[in-house]
């Protein structure tokens, strides 16, 4: 297990905390969420997203979600 005791305040980070690498960021999440993952879809100032949680046009293409605790993961299409 990885920790930082100095970041660790019990509570959910407010921002993203790992990201996972992908080839396809629409296939990651069509798979993702047969798996009953649910993806954050955002609409705020420069950042919005598709009606599936897909950014594009801002940088890489990459979808959020959050894991158990509520913390804040991605799937990032690499290049």
């Amino acid at each position: 297990m990885l920790s930082d005791s100095k970041a660790f305040s019990g509570s959910p980070a407010t921002f993203t905390i790992l990201n996972f690498p992908v080839n396809d960021v629409d296939a990651a999440v069509d798979e993702l969420t047969k798996r009953g993952v649910r993806f954050e879809i955002y609409d705020e100032g420069g950042l919005k997203t598709d009606e599936r949680g897909v950014l594009r046009g801002a940088g890489p293409v990459i979808a959020w979600f959050k894991d158990p605790a509520g913390n804040i993961l991605s799937v990032l299409e690499e290049s």
